[in-house]
């Protein structure tokens, strides 16, 4: 095979898998298929597709109507990004501290069909880059950046704002020496705007790149200079060694000048994200390109809005480069004139200008160690989600699952990594362990298997571990038994049925037992049990018997329900007559009633005039006699006595929460307590998406059904229109059901339903009890306006204290609000898919409480926010039974 075909090949497969070639540069072409390459016939670059670089879009064709003989090849397609607020390509194996250039090529040929010309956002890591607005569907845009690689990645993120789908053609990059472009620091990029990179001189429109710029910068020429003259020349035109520019030679070969003295022209911003706050950056080149006789004079001066910029007369140097830079604040308008000094007999010339928006860092990028453990741990596991660009920075962006720490002035730090029933599969990953200011971490409810590793117990800060409900076998490490025996890690490793941790191998002070007396000993056991179970099953048929129910047949509904039947009768006696009320809903009012043993209850009968019928009232009963949770309110019983229905329920001494929060008598809740409250209803919701199998969708959680124990313990209630949810399904169809204010969007569009819809209602009942606001504010005669619009246009335009409820007088410690309003915000999400599950709401709801039981000023050494007190913690794990005292007596069982 030919060397330079071997040589071609081998750079291919390096760029196909997301490394540089071997000039630094990475050349991708969006929107091309998976793997596959071409070499650009006019560059001789060669571009790749975006395997490997992003793991989100879709690709198609443009539009045959916007194809051209003179189109590049790479604007015949486009990744598009439907789904998520931000996609980003990551560019890997950079050098950190390094200069890089970075181009992102845009061709939109109405590839989608509909016309529409999108606006969206583009982002240089963490940091904003400048808006890409299509001016036309046949018009390719380009946008350059030259910026300080903060570590060995850069991501490039696309965000959509709600003004179309964003979509990308083509990205570049391409490495740059550390001299070039002294403007470019750690604190500030420079973006090329409207593509002004010009090359003066020209007439033919066409563009100079690589190889000619060994930068690959596109130079294009520039006509609206009036009654311009061309110079050109065929000689080299160099550059001082003190250049820090490197403009090249095939630029420098051009000029523009004029017959007059001098050279005058102007432009004005276009673009909405450039205004007078903003900076700009110009450099203008020069060469004398011409053999001026000894008599002539060509001098003259350089002057920006009014300003010169150079000290003394100014005389082109004869081929080779000079250049003139500075940097402007933001007016309306700029000029640029170049003027003949009384003593020049030739006019001024010009060969080349650039003009930049100085871009400033604003947002310090989570640290470059905790990053990349991240990106490893998404590509290894193949996590989805929002698992793209910088994990904590911006805040808005955030990965879900993560919480960070924001230190002022220094990198974002992850303390927090909450991965539970994120489908993980395969050993833990030492990733895990490069997160050293982790100190909080939950593995649980995945399918990890293997050993828990030593790594682990190395975690400086870790004080929460939660391993359970996975695969793992083995000895639990030293280190992890002796830092939860001395009481600085809370661990978790119940549902792993391998698991020992006495320190020693497992099974290894076990004797064996021989075949013949495993059997001696088993089969007369099992025996036993047999007849018992025999002899159980004929007395309980029995018992049947003696106290048979008339019924229709076998199918009768009563015969579905476990709980106690009551009649009629016995509910008017309970009740006294339903001589009490006290609540009121679809179904029909709700009495109090007193047992024999003296228990109160809550009977809730149908009324005539209910919407609800049987159907809805055996679906509750039903879904009721399966679940038992602390956070749900049990069934004690039921009636179905000719055409009186009714359900009886534990008695709920405190009511509402609607009541507590608008209600005039009751006392003011506290911030703890609501979110106590909050949390209690989280679970709740969390054992009917996740432990009940089929899951369960409520469909109608509300501030009116969480009610409340005498110590102010909450609890959810009314399941009517409680589905089941099958695991196999990402959602059912069924007619909207709900209560508006609370219903979910999307449900009520797509008639699709899902758990998420729940999160959703759940987000505005968060928003109830950090505003005490119902969820539909009037804000006229005439005009209402959702809670959740409410509080993102307060926040938008003023502070947190705006929205809080004033009941609770100031009283709670503003990052522990700050977090549960953006969560509840999050909860609320249009689109269904970025919302939380309500297992991630329950990590970050106990990170709120913890927040609010740190207001005495007690601070770890990392400021985090998360966990929880070692007291709260334990007092957690004793009340779910997963101490690791009982797993070190045996595998745990839940």
């Amino acid at each position: 095979m030919d060397l330079c075909v071997v040589i071609l090949l081998f750079c291919v497969f390096h760029l196909i898998h997301g490394q540089p070639d071997d000039l630094g540069f990475i050349s991708i072409d969006c929107g091309i298929p998976v793997n596959s390459s071409y070499q650009d016939p006019s560059s001789k670059i060669i571009y790749v597709s975006d395997y490997g670089y992003v793991t989100s879009g879709e690709n198609r064709n443009i539009s045959s109507v916007y194809i051209r003989p003179s189109l590049a090849k790479r604007n015949l397609n486009v990744r598009f990004f439907q789904h998520g607020a931000r996609n980003c390509y990551a560019l890997r194996s950079l050098v950190a501290g390094n200069k890089y250039f970075v181009r992102a090529l845009f061709y939109y040929g109405n590839y989608d069909g509909l016309d529409k010309l999108p606006v969206f956002d583009l982002y240089m890591g963490a940091n904003y880059w400048h808006e890409v607005n299509i001016s036309a569907a046949g018009a390719v845009k380009w946008m350059d950046i030259i910026v300080v690689a903060p570590a060995d990645y850069l991501h490039v993120c696309l965000v959509n704002k709600g003004m179309g789908t964003p979509f990308i053609s083509g990205l570049d990059l391409r490495p740059l020496r550390i001299t070039l472009y002294p403007e470019v620091n750690a604190s500030q990029s420079l973006v090329l705007i409207s593509s002004n990179r010009f090359n003066l001189g020209p007439t033919d429109n066409r563009i100079i790149r690589y190889p000619l710029d060994p930068h690959d910068r596109l130079w294009s020429t520039y006509d609206t200079i009036p009654n311009w003259n061309e110079i050109s020349a065929t000689s080299v035109v160099q550059n001082y060694v003190t250049d820090v520019y490197d403009v090249p030679s095939a630029v420098m070969q051009n000029a523009a000048s004029v017959n007059g003295s001098r050279i005058d022209f102007s432009w004005g911003p276009v673009d909405p994200s450039e205004n007078i706050s903003s900076s700009y950056f110009f450099v203008f080149y020069f060469s004398e390109l011409q053999n001026v006789q000894s008599n002539a004079v060509r001098q003259f001066d350089i002057i920006v809005n009014n300003k010169t910029w150079n000290t003394q007369p100014y005389t082109p140097r004869f081929l080779f480069a000079d250049s003139f830079s500075g940097i402007v604040q933001g007016l309306a308008s700029y000029s640029v004139s170049l003027v003949a000094t009384e003593n020049a007999t030739l006019p001024p010339i010009l060969n080349a200008m650039e003009m930049y928006l100085v871009e400033p860092i604003t947002e310090i990028a989570t640290d470059s160690g905790d990053a990349r453990a991240m990106m490893s741990i998404q590509e290894n596991f193949g996590v989805e989600k929002n698992w793209m660009g910088d994990p904590c920075a911006p805040k808005a962006f955030a990965w879900i699952g993560l919480t960070c720490s924001y230190p002022p002035a220094h990198a974002a730090r992850i303390t927090a990594l909450n991965v539970s029933s994120f489908g993980l599969a395969g050993t833990i990953s030492t990733d895990f362990g490069d997160l050293n200011a982790l100190q909080y971490l939950d593995l649980s409810n995945n399918n990890l298997s293997g050993t828990i590793p030593n790594f682990l117990g190395r975690l400086p800060f870790l004080i929460f571990l939660d391993l359970s409900s996975n695969d793992l076998h083995g000895t639990i490490p030293d280190n992890l038994l002796q830092k939860s025996q001395n009481g600085t890690l809370s661990l978790r490793v119940g549902n792993n049925a391998n698991i020992c941790a006495n320190g020693t191998a497992c099974g290894s002070s076990r004797k064996k037992i021989n075949g013949a007396l495993l059997a001696a000993i088993v089969i007369p056991i099992v025996a036993v049990i047999a007849i018992f179970v025999v002899l159980f099953l004929l007395l309980r048929q029995k018992l049947k018997g003696k106290d048979k129910r008339k019924t229709t047949g076998p199918e009768d509904e009563s015969a579905l329900l476990e709980n106690r039947e009551f009649s009629y009768r016995e509910l008017k006696y309970i009740t006294s007559n339903f001589s009490q009320e006290i609540g009121k809903g679809g179904f029909g009012a709700v009495f109090l009633g007193y047992l024999k043993n003296g228990n109160s209850v809550a009977v809730k009968v149908r009324s005539d005039s209910s919407s609800q019928g049987g159907k809805e009232f055996l679906a509750e009963a039903q879904h009721l006699t399966r679940i038992h949770h602390k956070n749900l309110v049990s069934l004690i019983g039921y009636c179905k006595d000719k055409n009186h229905l009714a359900l009886v329920y534990e008695y709920m001494p405190k009511g509402n929460l609607q009541d507590h929060l608008r209600g005039s008598t009751s006392k003011p809740l506290t911030w703890e307590q609501r979110l106590h409250i909050a949390l209690d209803a989280a679970q709740g919701l969390e054992y009917l998406h996740i432990a009940c199998k089929p899951a369960l969708i409520h469909r109608d959680v509300k501030s009116t059904n969480i009610l409340l124990t005498t110590d102010l313990g909450a609890k959810i209630a009314d399941f009517g229109l409680t589905k089941a949810f099958s695991d196999s399904k990402t959602h059912i169809t069924t007619e909207p059901a709900g209560t508006m204010g609370y219903l979910d969007p999307e449900y009520f569009r797509s008639y699709h339903i899902s758990e998420k819809s729940d999160v959703y209602s759940f987000g505005v009942v968060l928003l109830e009890l950090i505003t005490g606001r119902p969820p539909v504010i009037p804000v006229s005669d005439s005009v209402n306006v959702h809670v959740g619009e409410w509080v993102q246009q307060s926040l938008d335009h003023g502070t947190m204290e705006s929205i809080v409820d004033a009941r609770m007088v100031g009283d709670y410690d503003i990052n522990s609000v700050w977090k549960a309003a953006d969560l509840a915000l999050h909860c609320k999400r249009e689109v269904s898919r970025e919302r939380p599950t309500m297992a991630e709401v329950v990590a970050q709801l106990k990170e709120c409480l913890e927040l609010e039981n740190r207001l005495d000023g007690r601070q770890r050494s990392l400021g985090s926010n998360f966990p929880r007190e070692r007291g709260a913690l334990e007092a957690e794990e004793e009340e779910q039974g997963e101490d690791i005292q009982a797993v070190a007596a045996g595998p745990a069982m839940r």
